[in-house]
């Protein structure tokens, strides 16, 4: 039997197949739909949700203020004042153009000026506060404010400026500011520091940053469509940095400052019986309210040009052949060793005699028959040179270190350098050469490859004085936090005592008081009315010369020799340690010691006048 089939049956079975494959498309479509809306709700929806939640808040920085430097008296040496600062979001800035018109005749600035302020915040992320303007003045502060509704993408935020209540005085101890550089920001030692931040640069601001710095606020606020602020949603107060103390005495510091004037070199003034540092000058000086706002390009030419090296703190990195400065060490090395005794003697002729070269003293006639005493009190070089001859550089090496030097003293300073002592295995290593015997001759005098730094020489003359105790050299005192109570307290750190017998220490400071005190006496002009001073005068050679040269006062600038003095008193009991050096400053007796005279005043005559350089005792003084 023949079944027939119905026309439109064919056309039907190919409808429901296309049915199929559209139910197909559409599933796959919903399944796409389904993904992409699970990617963005739940894989990126914190992202979004951010995002959509900055068009209505935005967290705001609240900078702590810095904490303050205080000298020993607790008094302000270093204080904040208020400051301002525009700042931009850039992402809420629709027409730069335009925004830096109303605000150029606004704030009355350059149109150029605000325009490239704006377009510098292209470098940075665009929903991030940036920095246009520092230091607002509180005219531009009012005029911002009743106009800051037309400002779109611009508020004001407040930063606490560095105020340097003393300018120039202990600038390098003290130290100074600068925005924290891309190097630093990637140092895990300032993770908590941002673009823009201030940091200390060198000097107390510096070495105590991570106290100094305190910990930043944040304000959540709510915003409109253009970045405007309409209120304060939620604000977390920022801490303050925690407050110094020093050991500085600011009539010591200041003293010291002025009596050094326009000469470059450096004081520094200690309590023996402590380390602690009652006074570290070093000149020229720098202002340190210049980097506050940003030092300008000229001034900072200026600095770096200066041929004086203003940025450098003498006390610590500057090293001087000590010059006669270092027979006190020779001189308790010779007693200590039994190589002579107070009594030994020898006779000065004004040279000694040393293969085919005589070295000589620096009194052209010779000092005649002198012992120790005398030798030291009239700063007899041929007398040194026979106590180098009997000692050798190896065992001056040993002595010198045992007192501090050729090692950094470990002041809480950046940048202090190690002086040096000379040995024969360093000569060696250094030149490939053996060592000579006229070389050690130099060396027991303090010159040749002898040098140090004033901060050690201070700390030479404090252990003689206290009886041999070497003290880390100590700058502050104490740290305290925004309410005064105490963070952190120093004592006095003592690194050894010296292998010296209490007669060489006690013969040894009898002599120093002879150098101030006797007729002889190269420091006379340290004497000081009332108070019993010991002291050591030197004078480093620059250069070698003639004994004509010598006496040629019209010899460049930069080869007169440099002068040296330190001094401790009362010799009793003594309170205070004194090291200058001028350089290029000529005979120690006349350049160095009457500044050391008036630290000395300053410190035992807080309540009376200070006598000028000038007014110092006009004696005839050798070195």
């Amino acid at each position: 039997m023949k079944i027939s089939r119905s026309p439109f049956s064919e056309g039907t079975e190919d409808l429901g197949g296309r049915h199929i494959y559209l139910a197909i498309v559409a599933i796959g479509f919903f399944f796409l739909l389904l993904t992409q809306l699970w990617y963005l709700q739940i894989i990126r929806g914190s992202e979004f949700r951010t995002l959509s939640e900055s068009n209505r808040t935005r967290v705001q920085d609240i900078l702590p203020p810095r904490g303050l430097i205080l000298d020993r008296h607790d008094r302000i040496l270093v204080d904040n004042h208020p400051s301002f600062e525009l700042m931009a979001i850039r992402e809420d800035i629709s027409d730069i153009k335009t925004l830096a018109g109303r605000l150029s005749a606004l704030l009355s600035l350059p149109l150029v000026e605000v325009y490239e302020s704006l377009e510098a915040t292209r470098n940075k992320p665009a929903f991030k506060p940036a920095a246009i303007l520092s230091g607002l003045s509180r005219e531009r502060l009012v005029a911002f404010e009743t106009h800051r509704y037309e400002l779109p993408g611009l508020f004001i935020q407040d930063k606490p400026q560095r105020k340097y209540l003393h300018e120039r005085l202990a600038s390098h101890v003290i130290g100074y500011m600068s925005q924290v550089s891309q190097a630093q920001l990637e140092d895990s030692k300032y993770r908590s520091h941002r673009i823009g931040d201030m940091v200390g640069r060198c000097g107390i601001e510096q070495r105590w940053e991570s106290y100094l710095k305190g910990h930043r606020g944040r304000r959540l606020v709510e915003v409109d469509a253009s970045g405007r602020v309409l209120k304060v949603i939620k604000q977390v107060n920022p801490t303050p940095g925690h407050n110094i103390h020093l050991t500085l005495d600011p009539r010591l510091q200041r003293t010291a400052k002025a009596a050094l004037g326009d000469q470059a070199g450096a004081v520094v003034a200690l309590d023996p019986r402590n380390g602690t540092v009652l006074a570290m000058a070093s000149t020229p000086t720098f202002n340190q309210n210049d980097f506050v706002p940003g030092i300008s390009p000229d001034k900072w030419k200026q600095l770096i040009n200066n041929p004086l090296h203003p940025l450098e703190n003498r006390a610590l990195s500057g090293q001087y052949p000590p010059g006669s400065t270092f027979k006190i060490i020779a001189a308790a090395a010779a007693l200590e060793a039994g190589l002579i005794t107070p009594e030994t003697t020898f006779t000065c002729t004004g040279g000694l005699l040393l293969g085919d070269r005589t070295f000589r003293c620096w009194r052209k006639g010779g000092h005649g028959k002198v012992d120790l005493h005398r030798a030291l009190v009239g700063s007899c070089d041929v007398y040194f040179y026979e106590l180098g001859l009997r000692l050798g550089v190896d065992r001056l090496a040993e002595y010198s270190r045992a007192f501090g030097l050729g090692r950094p003293t470990g002041v809480c300073l950046a940048g202090e350098k190690p002086g040096l002592v000379p040995t024969r295995a360093w000569k060696k290593k250094r030149f490939g050469d053996r060592w000579h015997k006229g070389e050690t001759l130099s060396v027991v005098i303090g010159q040749g490859y002898n040098l140090a730094t004033p901060i050690q020489m201070a700390l030479v003359t404090a252990a003689i004085s206290n009886g041999g105790r070497v003290f880390i050299p100590q700058l502050v005192k104490k740290i305290t936090d925004s309410e005064g109570r105490v963070v952190k307290s120093f004592k006095p750190m003592l690194v050894r005592r010296l292998d010296l017998r209490p007669e060489t220490l006690n013969f040894i400071m009898r002599c120093l008081a002879g150098v101030v005190n006797e007729p002889r006496g190269t420091g006379r002009r340290a004497r000081l009315e009332g108070i019993s001073v010991g002291g050591k005068t030197g004078t480093s050679q620059v250069v070698a010369r003639s004994r004509t040269e010598e006496t040629n006062n019209e010899l460049p600038y930069k080869y007169r020799d440099h002068a040296w003095f330190v001094a401790f008193a009362p010799v009793e009991s003594p309170r205070i340690a004194v090291a200058v050096v001028v350089e290029h400053g000529g005979h120690g007796g006349k350049a160095a010691a009457p500044i050391a005279r008036q630290v000395l005043q300053a410190f035992f005559y807080p309540d009376e006048p200070l006598m000028t350089a000038a007014a110092a005792i006009e004696q005839p003084t050798g070195e």
